[in-house]
């Protein structure tokens, strides 16, 4: 049978490209890695990061940078990585502002679905509803009823537009018809801050950033984001059971992305070494303690997560009605 020229040629680049891939994962990686979390540091996404990139850069034998790059929602950060050489040396931190953020804006500098490739999720984190102690509520019921009696008179504070934090206040305030004025920041640390001083009454935040907060009674916990009361905050009831919403569930999530292009050897590489450190019982308990739940999935897994959350927020976004440009 005769071999046409052109798919013998086209043969020969494929296997070419294969070998080349193979070459990389072997050699993969031989210089420091940049790890992009495009929140500042003291947010939920920055603390659980910091509680296993050592170990990852450890395992890979390659000191692992932790590069802050904020701005804009997380889009400054990630438009770095999605612009980044495709190499294996740029990964970019993902959370739940990476499948809302197409809805929010018009025009973005990157495609969210095609200038990605997913790793691996890393974590699920819990949100839990917080008041100034100054706020008279002491508990979610009394809280909409305050909100409700006066209408903006609450302030509520975020990490930045396009933040957990935003999202999952402004999914609550269309649940339960409470009314608050949004105080964006720039970041979870900040965001914090505003919110043990009392710049805003009320916050949403991750349990890993907020915890220590709770426990020293700088700020009062009064509802679970998740079906489940998490097992760092045994007393502080669910949303869900707190009000009677039984389908009230949103968590924030973090995830590994890489720039679309990477040979599929070295997302290989990268994801088995993810979760060889995120499956250790101590980096299990380190960030269990702060209010995390590690995942490890795959990359296909993943994939399948964001396609939902993308489903998800262009739905609650739309409902919403919130825009930011």
């Amino acid at each position: 049978m005769k071999f046409p020229l052109q798919r013998f040629m086209l043969a020969l680049l494929s296997l070419s490209f294969v070998q080349a891939g193979s070459a990389a994962a072997q050699s993969y990686p031989n210089r420091p890695i940049r790890l992009i979390i495009p929140w500042p540091t003291g947010g939920g996404t920055d603390v659980t990061f910091r509680l296993w990139a050592p170990q990852l850069a450890e395992n890979l034998g390659q000191q692992i940078v932790i590069d802050n790059r904020t701005g804009a929602g997380s889009i400054i950060g990630l438009d770095i990585v999605a612009k980044s050489q495709p190499d294996g040396y740029t990964l970019g931190a993902s959370n739940i502002s990476f499948g809302a953020n197409p809805f929010l804006r018009s025009k973005m500098p990157f495609d969210t679905e095609k200038d990605f490739m997913p790793v691996s999720l890393t974590a699920l984190v819990p949100m839990v509803l917080t008041v100034h102690p100054s706020v008279p509520a002491r508990s979610v019921k009394e809280l909409i009823a305050l909100a409700k009696a006066k209408p903006g008179a609450l302030s509520y504070g975020s990490a930045g537009n396009a933040s957990a934090s935003h999202l999952v206040t402004e999914l609550f305030i269309d649940v339960t018809g409470a009314k608050m004025l949004h105080v964006p920041y720039k970041g979870g640390g900040p965001q914090n801050i505003a919110g043990v001083g009392g710049e805003v009454a009320v916050l949403f935040v991750t349990i890993p950033a907020g915890i220590g907060h709770i426990r020293n009674g700088r700020l009062r916990a009064l509802g679970i984001s998740t079906l489940k009361r998490d097992p760092t905050l045994p007393d502080v009831p669910t949303i869900a059971e707190a009000v009677g919403i039984p389908d009230f569930q949103v968590s924030e999530w973090h995830g590994v992305v890489v720039p679309a292009g990477t040979p599929k050897a070295v997302i290989n590489r990268l994801h088995q070494e993810i979760v060889k450190v995120l499956t250790m019982p101590e980096v299990k308990e380190r960030v269990a303690k702060v209010g995390s739940t590690v995942v490890g999935s795959t990359p296909e897994e993943m994939a399948a997560y964001l396609k939902r959350e993308l489903s998800r927020w262009s739905r609650v976004i739309k409902a919403v009605g919130i825009r930011l440009d």
